[in-house]
C-alpha cells in the first residue's frame, strides 16, 4: 500500500477547515498553517446559509446542493452549531420580489409568499412587519468559527496536524511543480499544496507566477451583547440584514455581507446598531458590543475559484466569498479531486483557467 499523500492546507477558516477535514477522513497526512484557527474572513461573516437570489441557475443549484452537505457534516460531527430557522425577506422592491420568487421557485427553491399577519406570527418582534416578503424555511445560519474549529479538532483525531501562528511566505516549486511552502521556522514539503487562505491567497499564489483575480470589499457587521430571543431566524430587510446567534447576539449588515465603513466605522457602526434597535420592539434595551470588518476574498467575476492550477501542478485553490454556504460541498469534492487524481465535472465552471480564457 503506498504512504498516504502529504497535503498542506492553507488556511484554517471555513473553507481550509472543511477541506483539511475530508482531506484527513479520506485517510490522507494533512498539515494545515495558519495564523490562527477559524481564519480572518470567517469570524466576521454573517454566515447565512442560502441559495438566494442574483444567481445563474446552474450556480443556484450548486449552492442548494451544499445547504443539504451541511446537513450530512452535522450527522457527521457531533455538536456541530448549525440551525435551519429560515429566512423573512424583503429587501427587495415588490416587482423585483414577485419576480424572484417566480424564477427560484420555478428552480425549486421552497419559499412562499407571505403578508403582514404571517411576517408578524414569523418573527414576533419585529416593530413593522413587512406587507409582503418572502419567508424561505430552508435558509439557515451556522456559527461559523465554532464549526471551523469542531471540524479541525474532529480533523486531528485523525491525525492531521494544526499549526497555528505560523506564516506562510511563499509558495515552493521545483521543476515546475510546487513542492511546499516556507514558513518562518522553515520549508515544509508535500505532495500537494491547498491555498485556502481568503484575501491571502492570491499573495501567496503571486510567489509562484500564478495570477488569482480576486478582491477583498471590506464589509461591516455589528454585534450586540448577547439577549434573550428576539428574533426566530434571518430577517432580510430593505439595507438591513439580520439574525440572532445561539450565544444570543443580535449580528446585522446594511447586507449580508456588510457594506464599506469608510473612515469612520466606529460612526457607521453606532449609525447601522441604530437601525437595529429601531426594527425590533424590545431593541430600545439593545447593547453594541463591538463591530466588526471583514475582508471577503471574492474572485473578479463573483463566482468560486476551486481547482489545480495547469501552470503549477501540485497546488489547488479553494477561494470563494459564499464561504459559508459552500463550505461542507467544497470541501468533499475539492478532496476527491486532490486524493483520488479526477478532475469532477461540476467543478468546471470555477476553474483557474476560465479568467485566461476571457482574456
Amino acid at each position: 500500500m503506498p504512504p498516504p499523500q502529504k497535503i498542506i492546507v492553507v488556511g484554517a477558516g471555513i473553507i481550509g477547515a472543511s477541506i483539511a477535514w475530508h482531506l484527513a477522513r479520506k485517510g490522507a497526512s494533512v498539515t494545515v498553517i495558519a495564523a490562527n484557527a477559524g481564519g480572518e474572513a470567517t469570524p466576521r461573516s454573517f454566515a447565512w446559509i442560502n441559495a438566494s437570489w442574483g444567481n445563474p441557475e446552474f450556480y443556484f443549484h450548486f449552492r442548494r446542493r451544499s445547504m443539504a452537505e451541511w446537513s450530512r457534516l452535522a450527522a457527521d460531527v457531533p455538536g456541530l452549531p448549525l440551525s435551519w430557522c429560515g429566512g423573512l425577506c424583503w429587501d427587495l422592491p415588490e416587482a423585483e420580489l414577485e419576480a424572484y420568487a417566480t424564477r427560484q421557485g420555478g428552480w425549486g427553491y421552497g419559499l412562499r409568499r407571505v403578508d403582514r399577519e404571517t411576517s408578524a406570527a414569523l418573527e414576533p418582534n419585529l416593530a413593522n412587519p413587512p406587507a409582503f416578503a418572502l419567508h424561505v424555511a430552508e435558509e439557515g445560519a451556522v456559527e461559523p468559527v465554532a464549526a471551523a474549529n469542531l471540524l479541525l479538532e474532529d480533523a486531528a483525531r485523525h491525525g492531521a496536524t494544526l499549526s497555528y501562528g505560523a506564516e506562510v511566505r511563499r509558495l515552493l516549486r521545483e521543476n515546475g511543480r510546487i513542492i511546499g511552502v516556507e514558513t518562518a521556522n522553515g520549508a515544509l514539503l508535500a505532495d500537494h499544496v491547498v491555498l485556502a487562505a481568503g484575501g491571502g491567497t492570491a499573495a501567496l499564489a503571486a510567489s509562484v507566477g500564478i495570477d488569482v483575480p480576486v478582491e477583498t470589499p471590506p464589509g461591516l457587521i455589528v454585534h450586540s451583547r448577547p439577549v434573550p430571543r428576539l428574533l426566530n431566524g434571518l430577517v432580510l430587510a430593505s439595507e438591513l440584514h439580520m439574525r440572532q446567534t445561539m450565544e444570543g447576539r443580535i449580528i446585522a449588515g446594511s447586507d449580508f455581507g456588510g457594506t464599506d465603513p469608510g473612515d469612520e466605522p466606529q460612526k457607521a457602526a453606532d449609525e447601522l446598531f441604530a437601525k437595529v434597535k429601531a426594527m425590533l420592539r424590545g431593541g430600545d434595551k439593545l447593547e453594541l458590543d463591538f463591530y466588526t470588518v471583514g475582508y471577503r476574498p471574492t474572485p473578479k467575476d463573483g463566482f468560486p475559484i476551486i481547482g489545480g492550477v495547469d501552470a503549477a501542478p501540485g497546488l489547488y485553490l479553494a477561494v470563494l466569498h459564499s464561504g459559508v454556504t459552500l463550505a461542507p460541498l467544497v470541501g468533499s469534492l475539492a478532496a476527491a479531486e486532490i486524493v483520488d487524481g479526477n478532475l469532477n465535472p461540476e467543478l468546471a465552471p470555477f476553474r483557474l483557467s476560465r479568467f485566461a480564457a476571457t482574456g
